[in-house]
């Protein structure tokens, strides 16, 4: 830690690079000694010490406030006869700005034309190593104290001299740089800052004699949106403590851009040697084209990389090349017609062109306005090109992209890790009515470009984008050799809006063109919807009548344009239309499973219910219950510092509309704000999305930090109980096995957002199981293997068990009891088949009452009629019996009779 009382007086006139030399006090001591050894010693006698030989220097302010000026020698033991020490002037004496003070009669005297004084002060400007009274600390997040174990892999995270700034830490720890400065009357602390990357907490604030920070309302510095800013702090006379904190929140993706800070009260920058200018190579020029001339010819041309800083005249240097040819220039860019003078300019609105000459748009069709660029003899107008540098953060007067007929390519840079920066700006998008109106597809256009890179090292090429002028947010970002490819970026605001690529060729910290040769490419741009744009063809459009014959009109939301006759016609039940497509009924694609459409058929959605036919029934589902926004936090994970993180996932199953309800939200921004202020916080709207979550007991700020919000789930892709739907699989194992028989209802979603890890984009599956002993809304569960609810990043899986995931009761799922007759009364009772399957739906029958006869009345009737029975059973018995017995005796008669005759 800087010296609690390290002081600071009138002369203090000092530079970062004196901080660094020996201690005054053991300079004075080393010369002191030496004069000594030198005056008892039996070597040659001293010369007297000329006045270039030696200077003067004030000794420490004692506890009255004075000082003694001495004459300290350049090297010690050369000379002798210095001037004696005399009083200095007090220490509270101070000269103003632009004078300086003159050691020899100790006062102060104008500044010399075409230089400059601070008057008292000291200043900070070169960074090779930390300079005398700085303190850089480290600390980890984690304030329990379970995590005193981690806090030592934090030791390593502190700011780091960088030669010409210094930087912060990229990692999860606090980093903090201090300086403590004693002044005797009021005063300011100034340096410049550079803070590109809002995942960092980047503070600034100052801690006076009763240790209490300022009431500064610019403790939280903003961050920087083109370089380097300034930044300014009034000090209070007395001990001031000054304090630079960064703290980083990137747990999960790439290391954050550290926070520079420089020239710590302002003084210009050089440098502290000169080299002698090497020879000239291959690497220290590139080629471009000249603009089309009057005769329409272009010539390829060599020049020199600037700065220039080889030299021809040595031996084995390169000389410039000769300059090519003429040749005929490439035709104008799609939507421009050359002109007499063979520049491009745009074709008036109703007309296209491929580049040559422009043709008005036939009947019954619209230009289809936009940019496409794919010759590049000169930059278009609406595009910039200039070189960040890699070392200082500065913007250079250089051109960082050269045109080169069929592409744009990066030219030489000042070093190998400058950003070769490439500008492109729209001022806004004309999208078409049916996009305006769909409030929940937020595509209003889209830009796609064609690219390439070819690297020996570890390049990289960035693509940004900025609306209304704000910082540039890093989209994707390309590492190494990629071949040439395709990407395409879906716009949501309609707004003026700036698209940027930047190519680093290396982030070695050296100023040296090695790498020259790594390039990297585009060879066409093509941004759709663009006001005020040109269109290269002209697309079918819906016809109105008016008095001066047909024109084109707007189809409604949801409405194709039929070719043929130019009219509007509706989508057909559950289809949607292709928002940039919408030419016949093709354009109308069906829903997935279990999905209808909206109103105006732009997206497929589900209304919380499903259907599931079997041979014996049909089973039916209402998820309404589950409708609301859930949330699930996964287990706690730890940084490789220690820091202890959770991702927090918020999901929205069905209904609404098809409207996507749940938020995460990015609120690192929102620390900065004092208590009791609002802010604005950059956040995400899906059906399923996720953030990291750092809660407050660790991070010690007044609420829990969310960041790097991410959607997982933007478009349903259907309903349905198979594993499988339109590529995207929800295997079974992952969770623990149904049970009941009833199988799972899965929900199918697909993310827009596509990277290189996910080529795909991302998908989500949520399994909804029927579970009765789980009330609602249940529980959600994450897969047991892949705690962070992915096993690969870019395939999400979620269970969710609950009663009103169950299907719908019906008359299959009871069954009746009848009792038996009680005092003439028989009772019907329905009950639910065990167990109970179902959830909702119908309700039990009433319970049914007749009237029935008891079982003494039928045994009595039972007694009777079988005492009846067995009566007439005896007489039918004796009346046969007295029959046969007549008959027995006419047979026996007959027989003797025949016996006689």
């Amino acid at each position: 830690m800087a010296e609690p009382g390290h002081s600071h007086h009138l002369s203090a006139r000092v530079r970062g690079r004196t901080e660094r030399r020996i201690p005054r006090l053991w300079r004075l001591l080393l010369w002191a000694g030496t004069a000594f050894q030198v005056t008892q010693g039996t070597g040659p006698e001293l010369h007297a010490c000329k006045e270039s030989e030696y200077h003067y220097e004030y000794t420490a302010c004692d506890s009255t406030g004075s000082r003694w000026r001495v004459a300290v020698p350049h090297t010690p033991g050369l000379c002798t006869s210095l001037p004696d020490p005399i009083k200095g002037t007090e220490c509270s004496f101070s000269c103003n700005a632009g004078e300086f003070l003159d050691m020899k009669d100790q006062s102060c005297k104008p500044c010399a034309e075409g230089r400059y004084s601070l008057g008292t002060g000291i200043r900070f400007d070169e960074w090779d190593e930390l300079p005398h009274g700085f303190a850089s600390l480290s600390a980890n997040m984690e304030l329990d104290d379970s995590a005193a174990e981690s806090t030592g892999n934090c030791t390593s995270s502190k700011w780091v001299p960088r030669g010409d700034y210094i930087a912060s830490n990229t990692d999860e720890c606090t980093a903090t740089l201090m300086y403590a400065v004693n002044l005797k009357q009021s005063g300011t602390v100034n340096f410049e800052y550079y803070y590109p990357d809002s995942s960092i907490i980047f503070e600034f604030f100052v801690q006076n004699d009763q240790c209490q920070p300022n009431a500064d309302d610019s403790r939280w510095m903003k961050t920087t949106e083109k370089g380097w800013e300034f930044h300014s702090v009034e000090l209070n006379r007395g001990n001031n403590v000054l304090y630079w904190r960064t703290t980083a929140f990137s747990v999960w993706t790439k290391v954050p851009k550290p926070v520079l800070v420089r020239n710590i009260a302002i003084t210009e920058k050089g440098s502290s040697s000169c080299n002698v200018r090497p020879a000239c190579t291959d690497k220290d020029y590139f080629y471009t084209h000249t603009a089309c001339d009057a005769n329409g010819e272009t010539q390829l041309m060599y020049k020199w990389a600037k700065p220039k800083i080889c030299s021809e005249d040595l031996e084995g240097a390169v000389k410039l090349p000769a300059s090519g040819v003429k040749t005929h220039c490439p035709p104008c860019n799609p939507g421009f017609f050359k002109t007499n003078n063979s520049t491009c300019q745009p074709c008036p609105y109703g007309s296209y062109s491929n580049g040559s000459d422009c043709t008005r748009c036939p009947a019954g069709t619209e230009p289809a306005v936009g940019f496409e660029y794919k010759w590049w003899n000169t930059l278009p107008t609406n595009m910039e090109t200039t070189v960040l540098s890699g070392i200082n953060f500065e913007y250079k007067g250089m051109t960082g992209w050269e045109v080169a007929g069929d592409h744009i390519y990066t030219a030489a840079g000042a070093s190998d890790n400058d950003f070769m920066i490439l500008t492109l700006v729209v001022p806004g998008f004309r999208p078409p009515q049916s996009v305006m109106a769909d409030t929940e597809n937020k595509e209003v256009a889209r830009i796609t470009f064609v690219f390439e890179t070819l690297c020996s090292v570890n390049c990289e090429l960035y693509f940004m984008v900025g609306v209304n002028s704000r910082t540039n947010t890093p989209v994707e970002t390309w590492k190494g050799s990629k071949g040439k490819q395709s990407y395409t970026y879906i716009i949501e605001e309609n707004t003026t809006t700036s698209f940027t690529w930047a190519f680093q060729r290396t982030t070695f910290h050296e100023a040296s063109r090695k790498y020259t040769n790594d390039v990297a490419k585009i060879y066409s741009i093509n941004v759709t919807n663009v006001m005020n744009g040109v269109a290269s063809y002209c697309r079918p459009c819906a016809l109105e009548a008016s008095d001066v014959g047909s024109s084109c009109t707007s189809c409604p939301a949801g409405y194709y344009i039929d070719r043929d006759s130019g009219t509007c016609h509706s989508c057909p039940t559950n289809t949607i239309l292709k928002a940039h497509q919408p030419y016949g009924v093709q354009a109308c694609v069906p829903c997935g499973p279990g999905t209808k459409n909206n109103k105006i058929h732009s997206l497929c959605y589900n209304d919380c219910t499903f259907s599931r036919n079997t041979p014996t029934r049909t089973f039916n589902y209402n998820f309404s219950a589950l409708a609301n926004t859930v949330t699930l936090a996964g287990g706690p994970s730890f940084t490789s510092k220690g820091l202890k993180y959770f991702h927090h996932f918020t999901l929205s199953l069905c209904g609404n509309q098809g409207r996507k309800m749940s938020v995460c939200t990015d609120n690192v921004t929102d620390l900065r704000i004092p208590e009791g202020e609002s802010g604005f916080s950059k956040s995400i709207t899906a059906y399923v999305c996720q953030a990291v979550i750092i809660p407050p007991e660790v991070t010690g700020y007044k609420a829990g930090v969310s960041s790097q919000p991410v959607s997982l789930a933007d478009r349903l892709i259907g309903v349905t109980t198979d594993m499988t739907l339109d590529g995207i699989t929800s295997p079974a194992e992952l969770f623990h096995l149904e049970s009941l028989g009833i199988p799972d209802v899965i929900f199918f979603y697909r993310s827009n957002d596509v990277t290189q890890s996910c080529s795909s984009g991302r998908s989500t599956t949520i399994r909804v199981r029927c579970s009765p002993q789980k009330t609602v809304p249940g529980s959600l569960l994450l897969p047991g293997t892949c705690s962070d609810g992915t096993c690969d990043g870019c395939n999400f899986h979620f269970l969710w068990e609950s009663a009103a995931a169950c299907p719908l009761c019906s008359v299959a799922d009871y069954h009746a009891i009848v009792s038996s007759c009680v005092a003439g009364i028989q009772k019907t009772t329905y009950v639910w088949r065990e167990p109970k399957l179902c959830s909702g739906g119908i309700s039990l029958p009433e319970q049914r009452v007749t009237i029935c006869k008891t079982i003494d009345f039928w045994l009595k009737v039972g007694i009777s009629a079988g005492t009846c029975t067995a009566i007439l059973l005896t007489v039918l018995t004796c009346y046969f019996w007295k029959k046969n017995q007549k008959l027995e005796y006419k047979y026996s008669k007959l027989v003797m009779n025949a016996t006689l005759k």
